[in-house]
């Protein structure tokens, strides 16, 4: 059994693809992962199943995506395979064009097709306020989805606004990372940080309105001796660069940048708090269940989140971690220190973090995968 996957980012850091396929690997099925080598993306350390990074000439816009399903179709057309695995709405296009063409010609010995949506796509902030893109993209949902048989999403919530909206039975497969060990940290004297520094952890897209502005700000007000470290790259980076001069920060704010998902654990038991404080713009982030705060639990790092409902759950089910009120640096800046200068409570949501991290794995979230792949294959 040989299945392709594809992608539209760059392979480095997608945390849910290669868990994908290192599930489908141990299940017998032979993997391909397809996605794009851009410009400053880091090598790809050699892994379980077989990769392919196309060269674009184009690397976002219109353009890019058009370029990105045209180039994917012929790529399987021309690979022969029994199943196809599309990643989100970018990368679907070029799948069902391909799987409803080969089903044509070869009747059922055409590749099966499988659909995962990572995020409610029409949700995301980039498409906030742009009508014609987000109808372009609505278009093309309309499309296919009602074609798909075989769908999961990231969460109950996804999932829910999008049986709603097709009437059809989508499955459930959550980001959970894989058990991992409590040590093996990185050297943090390779960063510059002081054996007796806190570490305030943020790791994951330097996106907009994830309340990153914000939290380099509240860097000005806080008491305790402490720094903001932020892993990971993205559209606002040079932003935050320049935020950081301006505010003088320097000292109390580190960028390295996008760390390769293989490194990224390491980095990740540093923090003392871990954030996830996207902002209510979209719906994207509202039914958010982000892969960094599943790390952090994995990480046994307290949480410091939004109150929104996919993340909520777990911090009030395990008792692992607190909200914040509002974005204002202040008051972040606040919620910093009143956590950092509680031990007894840290300690306390450490413990409670141990429950969670046995419940929360890759290693229980798998089977509902293999069975959903068991059932067409």
């Amino acid at each position: 059994m040989f299945a392709i996957v594809s992608v539209t980012n760059d392979l480095t850091t997608d945390q849910r693809v290669d868990r994908t396929c290192r599930t489908l690997v141990k299940t017998g099925v032979d993997i391909l992962l397809v996605g794009r080598k851009r410009k400053n993306s880091l090598p790809v350390r050699t892994r379980g199943y077989l990769m392919h990074r196309m060269r674009l000439l184009f690397e976002k816009g219109p353009l890019f995506y058009a370029e990105y399903n045209i180039r994917l179709f012929l790529f399987l057309l021309i690979h022969k395979a029994d199943l196809f695995v599309s990643n989100d709405l970018d990368a679907l296009p070029a799948n069902w064009l391909a799987h409803r063409l080969l089903r044509l010609m070869r009747g059922n010995r055409a590749p099966k097709l499988v659909h995962d949506c990572h995020e409610y796509f029409r949700g995301v902030p980039e498409l906030v306020g742009r009508k014609i893109t987000t109808s372009i993209w609505k278009w093309l949902e309309d499309q296919t989805f009602p074609g798909l048989k075989t769908i999961y999403a990231v969460n109950d919530s996804i999932a829910g606004l999008y049986s709603k909206e097709y009437g059809k039975t989508i499955q459930v497969v959550r980001n959970f990372p894989d058990k991992k060990q409590l040590s093996g940290a990185k050297d943090r004297s390779s960063l510059g940080i002081r054996p007796e520094q806190k570490i305030i952890l943020y790791q994951g897209a330097v996106n907009v309105d994830r309340g990153l502005e914000e939290a380099v700000e509240a860097m000005q007000y806080i008491r305790n001796d402490a720094i903001l470290l932020i892993l990971g790259n993205g559209d606002i980076f040079d932003n935050l660069k320049e935020l950081i001069a301006k505010t003088g920060l320097e000292k109390k704010v580190l960028l390295p940048g996008a760390i390769p998902l293989e490194s990224l654990h390491s980095y990740t038991l540093l923090g003392d708090i871990g954030l996830s404080i996207e902002k209510n713009v979209c719906i994207n982030y509202f039914y958010a269940l982000p892969n960094k705060f599943l790390d952090y639990i994995q990480a046994n790092i307290p949480v410091l989140i939004s109150p929104f409902p996919e993340m909520k759950a777990i911090v009030d089910q395990y008792k692992i971690g607190e909200f914040i009120d509002n974005h204002d640096p202040f008051n972040l800046a606040t919620r910093f220190d009143q956590m950092l200068e509680d031990p007894f409570r840290l300690n306390l949501y450490r413990k409670n973090l141990m429950n969670a991290a046995k419940d929360l794995c890759w290693e229980n979230e798998e089977k509902k995968l293999i069975r959903i792949f068991s059932e067409i294959l």
